[in-house]
Order: structure tokens, then C-alpha cells, then sequence
């Protein structure tokens, strides 16, 4: 149909409907450009999330991975286990006796004061606190008695010991060992000299040692 021969409300009708037409196409075309463009990942686009300032960033996947590998390779510092006291071993009659079942214990003479030639006395005892009886070694040496004066070593059951000097004891639990020694107030040293000189009126301290035990002081004076 030629539009030149349309006239009147026919034409204009014709128009408007080639106008819708056009129109409906142009909307179309603007809707899939749309989407296109809001499916790409161009550093031009602006995600709502960088619009919006309440929105939580996203996260960077590299970052991720950067984390996950240093966790996965670090070394954390380790959590020191809880210690657990050692359960007791069994010990058989007859072994050496442990230090700390052992009590070791002096006492001196009735009198604290020793004057002219009399010579002071001790009393040493040493107690098996263990379950089942074990032996130890009461020799000189091995459990001495020594003498002292402030800072001065006057006198050691340790010096100058003649043969093994070894006395391995059987100490049954609560059966104590007891040795009494009478010194002769005259000094010892570890050169052995023949002629001991005598020691000074003064205050002693006498005390028995046992490896690391200690008895309790005994305290006398010579006059």
C-alpha cells in the first residue's frame, strides 16, 4: 500500500504503529547490551559492593590462597604437655637406697661444753623411710662427719682413711643405723701428717653428710 495515497487518521495511524515498532526494537537492543555488560569483569566497572561504604569488601582470592599456604606452612610454637608425675617404680629388697628415703640425723654429747681432756661425743643415725629394705654405704667417707670452726675445716672422718674405707650397711625400714664417735680434739687433714696439732678452745660445729644430705648442727664448745 503506497502511504502517499493514505490520508487523514489513516496515516497517522500507520505511522504510530512504525514508531511502537522501532521503539519496542531500540529497548530491546539497550536490555541485552545491558546484560552483557554487567556480566564482564572490566576494571571500569564499579560493583555495588565499591559503591556502597556499609557493603563488605570481597574477598581477594590471591590474598586467600597466600593465607591458606602460610598457615599450612608455618610453624606454630608447640604447646608444652602437662607433666605427669613419674609413677613409682617397684624397687626389691636389697638395692641401694634412694637419697630421699634416707633421713640422716646428728646429736651431740650431754655436755656442750668440753674442758681439760674430755672429749666430745656424737650420736649419728641414719633411717631407711622405704618401702622394702635397702642396703647403703655408712663408711668414713661415704658418710662423714666433719668439724668446723666459722669458715675453718678442723676435722673430717674422711681424712686419712685407712683401707677400703667402704661399709655397706642393710637398713631395714624404720630400723635406724646408728654409730657413735668420740673425737680426740686434734685436727686432720688430708696429707695425713704424723703429729696432728691440737685444736683451740672455741666453738665447733659438728654436722654429718650423707651425698646430699645434711643432718642438723650440733654446736659445742672447747674449753
Amino acid at each position: 500500500m503506497d502511504p502517499d495515497s493514505m490520508g487523514g487518521d489513516g496515516g497517522d495511524v500507520y505511522w504510530r504503529r512504525r514508531m511502537s515498532v522501532l521503539v519496542a526494537v531500540l529497548v530491546v537492543v539497550a536490555v541485552v547490551a545491558w546484560a552483557c555488560s554487567s556480566g564482564g569483569s572490566g576494571p571500569e566497572r564499579s560493583s555495588s559492593a565499591q559503591s556502597s561504604p556499609s557493603a563488605t569488601p570481597a574477598t581477594d582470592p590471591l590474598l586467600a590462597g597466600l593465607r591458606t599456604l602460610a598457615m599450612g606452612t608455618a610453624s606454630p610454637s608447640p604447646t608444652p604437655a602437662p607433666k605427669e608425675s613419674p609413677a613409682a617404680k617397684p624397687r626389691r629388697p636389697g638395692e641401694p637406697c634412694p637419697q630421699d628415703s634416707l633421713v640422716l640425723s646428728l646429736q651431740g654429747g650431754k655436755e656442750p661444753i668440753y674442758a681439760g681432756a674430755s672429749r666430745p661425743t656424737f650420736i649419728v643415725t641414719l633411717v631407711n623411710t622405704g618401702p622394702v629394705m635397702c642396703t647403703a654405704d655408712v663408711g668414713p667417707r661415704a658418710m662423714e662427719i666433719r668439724i668446723t670452726s666459722g669458715a675453718d675445716r678442723i676435722w673430717s672422718t674422711a681424712d686419712c682413711v685407712s683401707g677400703v674405707g667402704t661399709e655397706v650397711r642393710e637398713l631395714q625400714r624404720g630400723i635406724p643405723y646408728v654409730r657413735t664417735l668420740e673425737w680426740d680434739r686434734r685436727r686432720s687433714s688430708t696429707d695425713c701428717r704424723s703429729s696432728p696439732a691440737s685444736a683451740l678452745p672455741g666453738t665447733y660445729v659438728a654436722t654429718a653428710r650423707m651425698g646430699a644430705l645434711r643432718s642438723g648442727k650440733g654446736v659445742f664448745h672447747l674449753r
